[in-house]
């Protein structure tokens, strides 16, 4: 893929996700592609990843904008810097206005995304809602797990450990 058909790519995704168009950001992906999302988990398939949007993303988020930033592609890889924001739906933190910086990882196959991997900081958004301590830490706790869960982190922690101790 180019750097100029991933620039293309990204803006979809981000004019879609904007526009709560659930089937175009589904359009996106390849049809057994994955979303994985910090806070609504995993989304595999097209019809899982447009009901996200529309039924998650834009059930709790009025006034939702994502704009991408520096996309960058190399192979089947790419990245680009995010920011978006929004207004909360929740009935518990309605008109709360939300703001997170985020930096995505898109895993490219025959023009499509594959994968989609964000990486953000939850905590700073939950603060901006307004969430109790002790809610953002039942939160995080189920995020942390989620995380270190994955095959992939293990597989790096194992590694990790083994150098270690070889010395």
């Amino acid at each position: 893929m180019t750097a100029d058909d991933f620039a293309a790519l990204v803006k979809r995704f981000s004019a879609a996700a904007t526009a709560g168009n659930g089937t175009a950001l589904a359009n996106c992906f390849t049809p057994d592609g994955t979303y994985f999302d910090y806070i609504y988990g995993p989304h595999r398939g097209r019809d899982s990843i447009a009901d996200m949007l529309e039924n998650l993303f834009h059930r709790d988020a009025a006034e939702y904008d994502w704009t991408f930033y520096d996309p960058v592609v190399s192979g089947d890889i790419g990245y680009a810097h995010s920011l978006s924001t929004f207004i909360s739906k929740v009935p518990e933190y309605a008109g709360r206005e939300i703001v997170i910086d985020g930096i995505s990882r898109f895993v490219l196959k025959d023009g499509l995304i594959a994968e989609y991997h964000e990486s953000v900081n939850g905590g700073v958004a939950h603060a901006q809602l307004g969430l109790a301590p002790e809610r953002m830490a039942k939160v995080m706790a189920r995020w942390s797990k989620r995380f270190r869960d994955r095959a992939d982190v293990e597989s790096y922690r194992i590694a990790v450990r083994q150098r270690y101790a070889k010395g």
